[in-house]
Protein backbone atom coordinates (compact mmCIF):
# COMPACT_ATOMS: atom_id res chain seq x y z
CA UNK A 1 0.00 0.00 0.00
CA UNK A 2 1.19 3.49 -0.84
CA UNK A 3 1.83 5.92 2.00
CA UNK A 4 1.74 9.70 2.04
CA UNK A 5 2.10 12.45 4.59
CA UNK A 6 -0.59 14.93 5.45
CA UNK A 7 -0.18 17.80 7.88
CA UNK A 8 -3.13 19.62 9.34
CA UNK A 9 -1.61 23.09 9.62
CA UNK A 10 -1.84 25.55 12.54
CA UNK A 11 -4.78 27.49 11.08
CA UNK A 12 -6.97 24.40 10.85
CA UNK A 13 -5.84 23.15 14.28
CA UNK A 14 -6.79 26.51 15.80
CA UNK A 15 -10.21 26.33 14.11
CA UNK A 16 -10.91 22.95 15.68
CA UNK A 17 -11.51 21.10 12.42
CA UNK A 18 -9.03 18.25 12.95
CA UNK A 19 -11.78 15.63 13.18
CA UNK A 20 -13.60 16.94 10.12
CA UNK A 21 -10.43 16.76 8.06
CA UNK A 22 -9.54 13.27 9.30
CA UNK A 23 -13.07 12.15 8.41
CA UNK A 24 -12.44 13.28 4.81
CA UNK A 25 -9.42 10.97 4.61
CA UNK A 26 -11.12 7.96 6.16
CA UNK A 27 -14.38 8.45 4.24
CA UNK A 28 -12.41 8.39 1.00
CA UNK A 29 -10.54 5.14 1.56
CA UNK A 30 -7.34 6.37 3.21
CA UNK A 31 -6.27 4.58 6.38
CA UNK A 32 -4.43 6.35 9.18
CA UNK A 33 -1.15 4.50 9.72
CA UNK A 34 0.23 7.09 12.19
CA UNK A 35 -0.97 10.33 13.75
CA UNK A 36 0.45 12.81 16.24
CA UNK A 37 -0.08 16.36 17.36
CA UNK A 38 3.19 18.26 17.71
CA UNK A 39 4.49 21.79 17.91
CA UNK A 40 7.29 22.13 15.36
CA UNK A 41 10.44 23.90 16.44
CA UNK A 42 11.96 26.47 14.11
CA UNK A 43 14.73 23.98 13.32
CA UNK A 44 12.21 21.23 12.48
CA UNK A 45 10.15 23.53 10.24
CA UNK A 46 13.24 24.87 8.45
CA UNK A 47 14.47 21.32 7.81
CA UNK A 48 11.05 20.13 6.64
CA UNK A 49 10.65 23.02 4.18
CA UNK A 50 14.36 23.24 3.22
CA UNK A 51 13.44 22.76 -0.44
CA UNK A 52 11.87 26.26 -0.31
CA UNK A 53 14.77 27.95 1.50
CA UNK A 54 15.62 30.28 -1.39
CA UNK A 55 11.99 31.27 -2.03
CA UNK A 56 10.70 34.63 -0.77
CA UNK A 57 7.93 33.03 1.31
CA UNK A 58 10.25 30.67 3.27
CA UNK A 59 10.57 32.83 6.41
CA UNK A 60 6.82 33.45 6.61
CA UNK A 61 6.12 29.75 6.03
CA UNK A 62 8.42 28.74 8.90
CA UNK A 63 6.84 31.39 11.15
CA UNK A 64 3.37 30.11 10.30
CA UNK A 65 4.23 26.43 10.78
CA UNK A 66 5.73 27.14 14.21
CA UNK A 67 2.90 29.44 15.36
CA UNK A 68 0.76 26.66 16.85
CA UNK A 69 0.59 22.85 16.93
CA UNK A 70 0.14 20.75 13.81
CA UNK A 71 -1.27 17.28 13.32
CA UNK A 72 1.02 15.03 11.29
CA UNK A 73 -0.63 12.00 9.69
CA UNK A 74 0.67 9.09 7.67
CA UNK A 75 -2.08 8.03 5.30
CA UNK A 76 -2.10 4.69 3.54
CA UNK A 77 -4.12 3.41 0.60
CA UNK A 78 -4.18 2.81 -3.12
CA UNK A 79 -2.74 5.85 -4.88
CA UNK A 80 -2.57 7.60 -1.49
CA UNK A 81 -0.49 10.56 -2.75
CA UNK A 82 -2.87 11.38 -5.60
CA UNK A 83 -5.98 10.72 -3.50
CA UNK A 84 -4.78 13.02 -0.71
CA UNK A 85 -3.90 15.78 -3.17
CA UNK A 86 -7.34 15.47 -4.75
CA UNK A 87 -9.01 15.71 -1.33
CA UNK A 88 -6.90 18.76 -0.38
CA UNK A 89 -7.73 20.79 -3.49
CA UNK A 90 -5.72 23.60 -5.05
CA UNK A 91 -3.08 25.35 -2.93
CA UNK A 92 -5.03 28.59 -3.24
CA UNK A 93 -8.40 27.91 -1.58
CA UNK A 94 -10.05 30.43 -3.92
CA UNK A 95 -9.15 28.09 -6.78
CA UNK A 96 -9.97 24.85 -4.94
CA UNK A 97 -12.97 22.83 -6.10
CA UNK A 98 -16.04 22.90 -3.89
CA UNK A 99 -16.00 20.10 -1.32
CA UNK A 100 -12.21 19.91 -1.03
CA UNK A 101 -10.48 20.45 2.30
CA UNK A 102 -8.97 23.76 1.27
CA UNK A 103 -12.22 25.07 -0.22
CA UNK A 104 -14.03 24.23 3.00
CA UNK A 105 -11.46 25.04 5.71
CA UNK A 106 -8.68 27.29 4.37
CA UNK A 107 -8.56 31.08 4.58
CA UNK A 108 -5.76 31.98 2.18
CA UNK A 109 -2.95 30.63 0.05
CA UNK A 110 -0.70 30.90 3.13
CA UNK A 111 -3.15 29.60 5.74
CA UNK A 112 -4.41 26.78 3.55
CA UNK A 113 -5.27 24.18 6.21
CA UNK A 114 -3.24 21.19 5.01
CA UNK A 115 0.03 19.99 3.50
CA UNK A 116 0.33 16.85 1.44
CA UNK A 117 3.30 15.11 -0.09
CA UNK A 118 3.56 15.68 -3.84
CA UNK A 119 5.15 12.34 -4.78
CA UNK A 120 5.79 8.89 -3.38
CA UNK A 121 9.50 9.70 -3.01
CA UNK A 122 8.83 12.98 -1.18
CA UNK A 123 6.29 11.18 1.01
CA UNK A 124 9.02 8.76 2.15
CA UNK A 125 11.34 11.67 2.96
CA UNK A 126 8.69 13.74 4.74
CA UNK A 127 7.35 10.79 6.74
CA UNK A 128 10.88 9.98 7.93
CA UNK A 129 11.33 13.59 9.08
CA UNK A 130 8.29 13.46 11.35
CA UNK A 131 7.87 9.79 12.33
CA UNK A 132 10.04 6.94 13.52
CA UNK A 133 9.39 3.60 11.83
CA UNK A 134 8.05 2.22 15.14
CA UNK A 135 5.26 4.85 15.08
CA UNK A 136 3.78 3.70 11.77
CA UNK A 137 1.34 0.84 12.22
Amino acid sequence: MEKTLSIIKPDAVKKGVIGKIIDRFESNGLRIAALKKVWLSRQNAEAFYAIHKSRPFFKDLVEFMTSAPIVAIVLEGENAVAKNRELMGATNPKEAKSGTIRADFADSIDANAVHGSDSVENARIEIAQLFGSFEIL
